[in-house]
């Protein structure tokens, strides 16, 4: 079964063309309209929408239809991304670099495997408590895996605002053809001195495709890991 959600697709098309608008007008208020500025401002405003799904090309033929409300929906949308907007600029993550040409967006359209983001979420093994302030390390064949862009880390560390949840997504791996198969291998280390080290294996599966100059992120392209505990030293093998 295969859900659409028409609301996100109307508040990303939305984003990029009020960027693009800002952009060439010269950015008079000097805002920042870097990746990550503007997946924030995505979700920003998808945060205060209402979803609209649909499962088949009847249900979407049936919102295209209603003209009023979309027009009304759109106009809706558009003020909720320059509020965003102004809101990101205002609590810039501190992580991130905000330069707005990153290097893999560079990118020419190509064949290459376009490898979901990764998200998952890290407990204390005994208090199932989300942690803060320990770093995870997203590798294959030994070495840190490159992200899509500089606006992503890796190594990464859990902030207290959003306690215990990590997020990497990976560079695409350019590759001869398209519908190519292949199966990444990766794993998480994580090693702080409260608790003891922990290394998780994982696989994606991909199918290679089109890489665009500008490929966007998409919820429908997420991998979503288990949730992971870690322990107190010594507490694996007493448990053990």
């Amino acid at each position: 079964m295969e859900i659409h959600n028409v609301s996100e697709e109307m508040v990303v098309e939305s984003v990029e063309k009020i960027f693009k608008t800002i952009k060439e007008g010269g950015n008079p208020q000097g805002l920042c309209l870097c990746d990550q500025c503007k997946l924030d401002t995505i979700c920003f405003t998808l945060n205060r929408i209402k979803p609209r799904y649909v499962a088949s090309n009847r249900g979407i033929t049936r919102i295209e239809q209603d003209w009023a409300a979309r027009q009304q929906t759109e106009v809706d949308i558009a003020t909720l991304v320059y509020k965003g907007l102004r809101l990101v600029n205002h609590n810039q993550r501190p992580t991130s670099s905000h330069e707005e040409v990153l290097s893999a967006d560079t990118i020419l359209a190509e064949p290459a495997f376009f490898i979901p983001t990764i998200i998952g979420r890290l407990f204390d093994g005994e208090t199932f408590a989300p942690l803060a302030g320990v770093t995870v390390e997203l590798r294959s064949n030994g070495e840190l895996v490159s992200m899509r862009n500089r606006n992503w880390q890796n190594p990464f560390t859990l902030i207290t605002n959003t306690p215990g949840a990590f997020t990497f997504w990976p560079a695409p791996v350019p590759t001869e053809a398209i519908e190519m198969h292949r199966i990444f291998e990766f794993s998480l280390k994580v090693e702080s001195p409260q608790y003891e080290p922990m290394i998780h294996f994982f696989k994606i599966p991909t199918v290679s495709t089109i890489i665009t100059a500008h490929s966007s992120y998409s919820t429908d392209r997420t991998f979503k890991l288990p949730d992971l505990y870690l322990f107190p030293p010594g507490e694996a093998e007493q448990n053990g």
